[in-house]
C-alpha cells in the first residue's frame, strides 16, 4: 500500500481526493498549508505529493515541492493549478514535479494520474536501492580484493569476484576457463586463500609442460628403482597439496591413459606412487585450468567425458582483456607500480594518448601481455611519462610491432627477424617454459629447440645462454 500526502487548502476538494485515493486503496494523509506539509514530511516519507500550486501565496506549491525534492528525491510530486500556462507548466517542470492537473477534474483523471506516477516512483526507488547495492558490493569486493593479485571493477570481473567468494566456501572441483594470459592461476590462487584451506598447501603443476611418463611421476610420485634415474622415493604433487589445494593447469593437454589414472584419483581419493603397491590417500580439492574447449575435446575423443564430469562441476569463465577495455586504465597503473619496484624505474605515468592506444588495443595475449608491454615502455622510455612511441604497437590497427632490420635486408633476414622476435614474445608469455611456448607458437618442440639454438637463446647442451 502506497502513502500520499495530499496538500490542499480547500477542505471540500481536500475531503474528497482524500477519500477517493483511499479506496484505491492507498494510505492518505493531509495538509491544508504548506507549513502543515513540511510537518508531515518531517515526520515520514511518501511515495507521492499531491499539492496545490496555490495556497497560502501563489508561490506556496513550488515550496511543498521544493521540500520533497530536497527530503524525498524518488517521490513523485503531482501539483494541481487552476491558473494552467506554459509558465506554470514550464517552471513546475524545471523545479522537479512530475505532472500537473488543471482544476476542475475529474477523479478518473486523477486516478489514472496517480496510478502512472506511484508506478513511476516504484521503480525509481528499485533503481535507487540497485545503485546502492551495486555501489556498496564494488566497495565491498574491491576492499577484499586490494591484495593487486587480481584488478577490475568492470562489470564482468565484479560478477568473477563473487562467485569466487562464493566458490571457495566449498571444496567441490573447480574448472577454468580462459584464454592464454587472462590470469585463471590467480584466480585458483584466490579460491584457495579465501578457503578453509589457505592455510594448507597451494601446489600447481603445468600438465603441457611435461612428456606423459614425466607427469604421471610429477602428480602422484614414484618409489626408488620405479625407472632409470629414479634414486630415491619422491612424494608427488598429489601428496604435496594434501589438505590443500592442487591447480591442474592447462588440464586439456594429458594424455588419455593418464586422464583414467587422474579420474580414479577425484573419484576414490587414493592413488599409488610410480613403482608402488601401497594405495595412498588425500585430501585435496582440485581446481582444473584450460584455455581449450574441453567441450569439444569429448566431442573429438581427446578427453574423457567421466573426467570432464568430474571436473566441470563449478565452472569459472575468465573474460579476455578485448572484453573488459574499461579495466586497462587500472591494470595499467597496477602494473606500472608493480614494475617500477622491479626495474629500479622511479614511478612513470602513461600520457592520454599512450593509454588511449591501449584501451583500444585488442590483447591477443591478454593481461599478461598488457604487462609485459608496461615492462618494456617503462623501461625504454626516456621522458618523464610514456608516450605513444613507446608503445610496441603500429598506431592504427593496433598490431603487434616488429621490429625488422633498417634499409632493405635480404628476405632471409627479414624471416629471421620475425621469427627471433616472435620467440622472444612467445618464451616471455610462457614465463620460460620451452614447451608452452612452443604451443603458443604451433611448433614441434624438437623445432623450436632447434630455433633456440640457433639464435642464441640456449648452447649445444640446452642451457640457457
Amino acid at each position: 500500500m502506497a502513502k500520499l500526502l495530499v496538500v490542499e487548502d480547500q477542505e471540500t476538494l481536500r475531503s474528497a481526493i482524500a477519500e477517493v485515493l483511499s479506496g484505491i486503496p492507498h494510505e492518505v494523509k493531509t495538509a491544508d498549508s504548506a507549513k502543515a506539509a513540511r510537518a508531515a514530511l518531517e515526520q515520514g516519507s511518501f511515495d507521492l505529493v499531491l499539492t496545490d500550486l496555490r495556497l497560502e501565496s501563489p508561490e506556496s506549491g513550488l515550496e511543498v515541492l521544493s521540500l520533497v525534492r530536497g527530503k524525498s528525491p524518488t517521490t513523485e510530486v503531482l501539483l494541481m493549478t487552476a491558473y494552467a500556462s506554459v509558465e506554470v507548466a514550464v517552471t513546475a517542470m524545471r523545479e522537479g514535479a512530475a505532472d500537473f492537473l488543471v482544476k476542475p477534474f475529474s477523479m478518473d483523471q486523477l486516478i489514472e494520474k496517480v496510478k502512472r506516477h506511484l508506478a513511476i516512483a516504484a521503480d525509481r526507488r528499485r533503481l535507487a536501492r540497485a545503485e546502492d547495492q551495486i555501489a556498496f558490493l564494488s566497495d565491498e569486493v574491491a576492499a577484499r580484493w586490494g591484495d593487486g593479485a587480481l584488478v577490475g571493477r568492470s562489470s564482468s570481473m565484479m560478477e568473477l569476484f563473487r562467485k569466487i567468494e562464493k566458490v571457495a566456501e566449498s571444496s567441490s572441483s573447480v574448472l577454468i576457463m580462459g584464454e592464454s594470459g587472462t590470469g585463471k592461476e590467480l584466480v585458483a590462487r584466490a579460491i584457495h586463500q579465501r578457503s578453509r584451506r589457505k592455510d594448507a598447501a597451494f601446489v600447481k603443476v603445468n600438465c603441457g609442460a611435461l612428456a606423459p611418463s614425466l607427469l604421471e611421476s610429477e602428480l602422484f610420485g614414484h618409489e626408488k628403482g620405479a625407472f632409470t634415474g629414479a634414486v630415491r622415493q619422491r612424494r608427488g604433487r598429489f601428496e604435496l597439496a594434501d589438505g590443500g589445494t592442487l591447480l591442474l593447469d592447462e588440464v586439456a593437454e594429458i594424455d588419455p591413459g593418464l586422464q583414467v589414472k587422474l579420474l580414479r584419483v577425484l573419484q576414490e581419493r587414493q592413488f599409488e606412487r610410480v613403482g608402488g603397491e601401497e594405495s595412498l590417500r588425500v585430501d585435496v580439492r582440485v581446481i582444473a585450468a584450460t584455455h581449450r574447449d574441453l567441450e569439444a575435446a569429448v566431442v573429438s575423443g581427446a578427453f574423457r567425458q567421466d573426467l570432464f564430469y568430474r571436473l566441470f562441476v563449478i565452472p569459472l569463465r575468465i573474460p579476455p582483456l578485448r572484453e573488459r577495455l574499461d579495466d586497462v586504465p587500472a591494470l595499467a597503473a597496477h602494473f606500472l607500480e608493480k614494475l617500477a619496484k622491479i626495474t629500479g624505474r622511479a614511478p612513470t605515468s602513461l600520457d592520454p594518448a599512450a593509454l588511449d592506444l591501449l584501451c583500444r588495443y585488442h590483447w591477443p595475449g591478454n593481461v599478461r601481455e598488457l604487462e609485459n608491454v608496461i615492462e618494456r615502455a617503462l623501461v625504454l622510455c626516456e621522458g618523464e611519462s610514456i608516450s605513444v612511441r613507446d608503445l610496441p604497437f603500429d598506431g592504427g590497427r593496433g598490431g603487434f610491432h616488429l621490429e625488422l632490420p633498417p634499409g632493405h635486408p635480404p628476405l632471409r633476414d627479414v624471416v629471421e627477424a620475425v621469427e627471433r622476435q616472435l620467440i622472444t614474445r612467445a618464451l616471455r608469455e610462457a614465463q620460460g617454459v620451452k614447451m608452452e611456448a612452443a604451443r603458443l607458437l604451433d611448433l614441434k618442440p624438437s623445432v623450436l629447440y632447434y630455433k633456440l639454438e640457433k639464435y642464441g637463446f640456449i648452447d649445444a647442451r640446452g642451457e640457457a645462454e
